[in-house]
C-alpha cells in the first residue's frame, strides 16, 4: 500500500467511525495532516483522491465537506467506468441486466404507487407514439425501466441499474435499426410488464421483465461482433 494509499485509509477511517458524518466539515488541511500524522501533500493527494470518489468536495472559498454519502453521489461514476471498458463486455452488462432487472420490478409491483404507476405508462405512451424512431423510441424505453426501478424505492438498486443502462441501450438501439420486428416485440413487453405492476403482481411483473431482457441477451448472442462501432 503507496503512502497515499494509507493517507485515504485514514480519512476514511474517521468518516467510517463517525468522526466525520456525512456533511460535516473536514478541518484545515495543516491540523488534520497533523492529528493523522500526514505530511500536508499526503493529504491533499489524499484528499483529491477522495473528491473524485465523491466521498468529499470542495465548496469554493469554504473548505472541504464530507458528502452526503448516499448511494447516487457513490455510485455515479459506475456509468463513467462502463463506458470505458472495452472487450466483449456487451454481453457480460447484459447478464448483470437480467440478474438485476426482474427482481427490481417484481419488487417494484409489491412498491409503486398510483403516482409512480402512472409516470410509467406515460412513459409507455411515449413508447408506442415513437414506435418508427427506433432512438427516440429506446430513449422512452429506458426511461420506462428507471421509473418502475424507482419505484422500489432502494437507491442503491436503482443507481447500479442506471449505471450499467447507457450500454445496454446503445445494443437496443443496434437491435432497432436491424431488426425489422423489435419495436413490436418491445412494446408488447413494455405493455406486459405495466399490466403487471398495475396488477400489483410481483411474480408476473417479474416474468414480464424477464422474458423481456432475454429477449435482447437472445437477440444480442446471435449478433454479437457485429455490432457497429
Amino acid at each position: 500500500m503507496s503512502l497515499t494509499d494509507k493517507a485515504i485509509e485514514r480519512i476514511r477511517d474517521l468518516i467510517g467511525s463517525g468522526e466525520l458524518p456525512p456533511g460535516s466539515k473536514l478541518p484545515p488541511e495543516q491540523q488534520l495532516a497533523a492529528e493523522l500524522g500526514l505530511s500536508r501533500n499526503l493529504m491533499r493527494e489524499a484528499v483529491k483522491a477522495l473528491v473524485v470518489a465523491r466521498v468529499l468536495e470542495i465548496r469554493r472559498g469554504d473548505g472541504t465537506y464530507v458528502t452526503s454519502l448516499a448511494p447516487e453521489v457513490l455510485l455515479s461514476g459506475i456509468s463513467s467506468a462502463v463506458e470505458l471498458l472495452r472487450g466483449d463486455t456487451q454481453l457480460e452488462l447484459t447478464e448483470v441486466r437480467r440478474l438485476f432487472e426482474p427482481v427490481a420490478t417484481g419488487l417494484a409491483a409489491t412498491r409503486i404507487s398510483d403516482r409512480e404507476l402512472f409516470e410509467v405508462e406515460q412513459h409507455l405512451n411515449a413508447m408506442r407514439a415513437a414506435r418508427d424512431d427506433v432512438e427516440l423510441l429506446n430513449s422512452h424505453d429506458a426511461a420506462f425501466h428507471r421509473a418502475v426501478v424507482a419505484a422500489t424505492g432502494n437507491a442503491t438498486l436503482t443507481t447500479l441499474l442506471e449505471g450499467i443502462s447507457s450500454r445496454t441501450v446503445r445494443a437496443r438501439v443496434w437491435r432497432g435499426l436491424v431488426d425489422d420486428n423489435a419495436a413490436s416485440r418491445t412494446l408488447a413487453e413494455h405493455e406486459a410488464i405495466f399490466r403487471a405492476l398495475a396488477d400489483r403482481d410481483a411474480a408476473l411483473a417479474q416474468a414480464a421483465a424477464l422474458v423481456h431482457v432475454n429477449t435482447t441477451e437472445r437477440w444480442l448472442r446471435e449478433h454479437v461482433g457485429h455490432e457497429p462501432r
